[in-house]
Parts: C-alpha cells; structure tokens; sequence
C-alpha cells in the first residue's frame, strides 16, 4: 500500500491523471491497461462506474505498483472510506468537501478536491487538499491558471473538463502541476468497439503534450 505522499510525487511527477468513466464496467480493465502501454500509470476509477469498486479492488490488485489506482466522482466520506478499502490510493471529487479530505488522510491517502472560484481553491487548500481539481476547467482555459499564480502560488493545480491534446500543453505551461484527462483520452467509441490501441496512442500524446509544456521536450 503506498502512502499519501508517495502517491502524491507519482502524480506530480507523471502530470496526468487518466479519468475512466463508462456505463459498463466489462472493458474497463483492457482499457488500464491500454493507458499504462501509452505511458499514464495513475488511474482513476469513477465511482459512476458501475461496480466501481469491484474494478477498483480487480485492477489494483492487477496492475500492483505498476500503476496507481485512485477514485473519482466521491461524493461523501463513507464512499471514501469503501474505496480506499478496496484499494484506492487517491481520492478526487467534483466539489469541496471536507469530511471527504479528512477520511483521505485518515487513511494517509491523498486527496483532490473540486473547486472552481479562487475562494473555493483557497478553502479546498486550507482544508488540506494535496492537489485541487478545477473544474470544469474547460469554461476558464488555460489563462486562468496564469492569473492564479500570482495571488495563490503555493496552491498545486488540476484542470479537469475541457482538458484535450488541443489544451493540454497549454494548461501545464500556465502552471498545471497535472492534468485530469477522461474521454478524450478514452474515446467512448474507441472502448465500446475494443479499439485500444487508439487509447494507448491518445495517452502517448497526451504524454508528450506534459513534456513540452514542462519545456522537456
């Protein structure tokens, strides 16, 4: 099992977060796997996800420290506690909430809430957020992260929505420390026809696209 901080530098260190979401839980374990051959090794499973935490306990114990396995969509303490006993290693939610952080770190996992104001981003921090997901990050771009610099620069940021091969570099070059990527790097088509190979090309790039935004490439 690893521990918050462990967890926390593979994210930072990786710079995405591969987001699978789908209404049937059969291919989902392929489609790990398919994003680990690209290059992404923290996952999260959806707790939308039907049987969420059957695939969550199935694919941590498939994959072992080959990849990091976390939940999304967590909505209340008790869903956080039932995931991390399956075998979550991070938790991240659609909104702030902090009985949700508390249970994480009780459990020495880490955590990343949802916000999406500059005072929501601030409290999510002050209440021991280790990452905090802005979203939907689509509907304030990239430049918003610049302006967030300034007044809030101890705060690490997660966009999450709107995040795509168009915007990702983007994102990371105005101070993302890591991107949340879901469909556009799982394509629904692509996962419903068995097309993995287009997922393992899509988180390549989406590799690369962190790289050059981080001037690494």
């Amino acid at each position: 099992m690893r521990d918050r901080q462990s967890t926390l530098r593979r994210i930072l260190d990786s710079g995405i977060v591969a987001v699978m979401r789908a209404r049937s839980s059969e291919h989902l374990i392929g489609v790990a796997d398919a994003i680990r051959a690209g290059g992404v090794d923290c996952i999260e499973v959806t707790m939308t996800t039907p049987n969420a935490l059957g695939i969550i306990e199935q694919t941590a114990r498939t994959f072992g420290d080959d990849a990091v396995i976390g939940v999304g969509t967590v909505l209340d303490a008790e869903s956080a506690r039932a995931a991390i006993l399956a075998g979550a290693q991070f938790i991240v939610a659609p909104t702030l909430n902090p009985d949700v952080i508390r249970m994480a770190h009780r459990y020495d996992k880490a955590v990343i809430p949802g916000a999406f104001t500059p005072t929501e981003i601030l409290t999510a921090w002050e209440n021991g957020a280790d990452l905090v997901k802005v979203f939907p990050a689509g509907r304030l771009g990239p430049e918003f992260f610049r302006d967030m610099q300034g007044p809030l620069p101890q705060v690490k940021l997660v966009p999450t929505g709107g995040v795509d091969l168009t915007t990702a570099e983007d994102f990371i070059r105005c101070g993302a420390a890591a991107l949340c990527v879901g469909t556009a790097m799982t394509p629904k088509d692509a996962v419903a026809s068995g097309r993995l190979d287009v997922v393992t090309d899509l988180a390549a790039q989406f590799v690369a696209a962190v790289k050059r935004g981080r001037g690494l490439a």
